[in-house]
């Protein structure tokens, strides 16, 4: 009888987990992704930026020297789960904040989401941190983001990094309303952009992307209305640059191509640009095994 109770409160537990996981799928893998963080060694904060509650992990010893980490549109802290630990693992105190509109941080309503006022967030984040100096990275509109604060604040940014970066003056090849997809085709079109090769997904994770993606819409559509308006583009900031700058960018990314790479290089001088073959606009976290080693290499150079 004991083992027939045991083996039915098991039985009970793993439907109550299969039914979970086929109503919320998103819920869960952000779950398991918040696990992945806390197991290669992040600590999970919050704190308070222009009176916004702001989301953050840290990495490595409080001794070391910073390193800001800027996620993209629609991304979140996570997304630098793979990559990281590289940087950890080579000493250095790492910084993963969530920006307002995305991950666990706030979603305030009266907030304009441009990439000018989630770089005075940025510069806010340094504040809170007690940073009066770091090394600052950024993917795809968070490289925008950090290019805006690298060109108003030189002094506070001792080397830039930039992964499968926007910011250029340049219409997108592509429709971004497939950022806020609405039906299950528009989700693998969106996937197909984003990765050389996307996994099948199944209807009811489709589902549930849908329904996420209903509920966050207007923080998406904020951000791209301003980002499409061109008034906020780098090119004329970058060649004002002197710091150095470290370019990394899939080579197969149709996000932002590999083009807008190369003249984000040529607009730098001082500039180093890595292109990882067979990587798409992921590339930081699908491609972190040959992009890590690259990066700890470019921050242990000298300024």
């Amino acid at each position: 009888m004991r083992r027939r109770r045991v083996a039915f409160i098991v039985f009970g537990l793993l439907a109550a987990v299969g039914f979970v996981f086929w109503l919320r799928p998103v819920s869960v893998f952000r779950i398991f992704n918040v696990a992945q963080m806390y197991a290669v060694g992040a600590s999970s904060h919050t704190t308070t930026v222009d009176g916004f509650r702001i989301h953050y992990y840290t990495l490595g010893p409080e001794s070391g020297r910073p390193v800001v980490l800027v996620h993209g549109l629609g991304g979140r802290a996570e997304d630098w789960e793979k990559l990281a630990p590289y940087l950890r693992k080579a000493g250095y105190r790492v910084y993963l904040p969530d920006l307002p509109g995305f991950g666990q941080s706030e979603r305030p309503t009266n907030f304009s989401y441009s990439v000018t006022d989630q770089a005075k967030v940025v510069e806010g984040f340094f504040d809170a941190m007690g940073l009066k100096q770091a090394d600052l990275g950024g993917w795809s509109m968070g490289g925008w983001i950090v290019q805006i604060v690298a060109a108003k604040h030189p002094e506070r940014v001792s080397r830039l990094m930039l992964f499968d970066s926007a910011g250029l003056y340049m219409k997108p090849e592509w429709d971004t309303k497939l950022f806020t997809p609405v039906s299950p085709a528009e989700i693998e079109n969106l996937d197909k952009l984003l990765m050389p090769h996307p996994p099948h997904l199944p209807d009811f994770v489709s589902r549930d992307i849908l329904r996420v993606s209903s509920e966050h819409a207007w923080v998406m559509h904020r951000s791209l209305d301003t980002m499409l308006l061109g008034r906020e583009t780098t090119d004329s900031l970058l060649p004002e640059l002197k710091m150095r700058v470290l370019i990394v960018w899939g080579e197969l990314d149709q996000i932002t191509p590999l083009s807008e790479g190369e003249k984000i290089h040529k607009l730098i001088p001082q500039s180093q640009m890595d292109v990882v073959a067979g990587c798409g606009h992921l590339a930081p976290n699908e491609c972190a095994k040959a992009i890590g080693p690259e990066v700890v290499r470019f921050l242990s150079q000298p300024m």
